[in-house]
């Protein structure tokens, strides 16, 4: 039995740790946690830990990428351990379409803008991946600069509701490994708060 790969998007180093683009290098973390995966380790154009997950040998990844080259590292690690990405990966990332801390589960699709996820698609070759994407609500305005929003970090009530959104995509990918992903879209999409 292969590797599932579970990349979380983000950038590294510490001036983007807790930003809203960083969505996905925090449910890794929290699956690392809740799995008991050992501390991550440089690996080609990543940082990974080795683990099992629900049974299954999973590699948790967070790409050094860059959000915008992630599909570079993710390509890396489909390549060596001679996964599917339509059948093995699995991709967490930040969503500006979505309102805040709530969750959109697909099996395949188009980037819809994201750089990171735009990326991966050209690596990869497919749009047909899994992706668990987060919503960080839209920025505040019009003028307001769209780096400046993503590489933000959220406070008050938004702050609460992604802690809650790290939470649910993290039970999203438990459910994603155990029974699958039309499921995990039932139980999960579109809803902002725990049922």
């Amino acid at each position: 039995m292969g590797y599932k790969i579970i990349a979380g998007l983000g950038n590294p180093g510490r001036e983007y740790e807790g930003t809203r683009h960083n969505m996905g290098f925090d449910v890794v973390d929290l699956l690392m946690d809740q799995y008991g995966f050992p501390a991550m380790t440089r690996d080609g154009k990543a940082m990974t830990a080795k683990g099992q997950m629900e049974g299954q040998r999973v590699l948790l990844m967070k790409p050094l990428t860059y959000m915008n080259l992630s599909g570079e590292a993710i390509q890396e690690a489909v390549q060596f351990y001679k996964a599917d990405p339509e059948q093995d990966v699995i991709v967490i990332c930040d969503d500006i379409d979505q309102p805040v801390g709530q969750l959109r589960i697909r099996p395949k699709g188009s980037a819809g803008g994201h750089n990171g996820l735009k990326n991966i698609i050209r690596c990869l070759g497919t749009e047909g991946f899994t992706r668990v994407r987060v919503g960080v609500g839209a920025k505040p305005s019009p003028e307001y600069d769209l780096a400046d929003y993503v590489l933000g970090r959220p406070a008050g009530e938004d702050r609460d509701l992604l802690a809650e959104a790290k939470e649910r995509a993290a039970d999203a990918v438990s459910m994603i490994l155990t029974r699958g992903v039309p499921e995990a879209m039932n139980q999960f999409n579109g809803k902002v708060r725990r049922p």
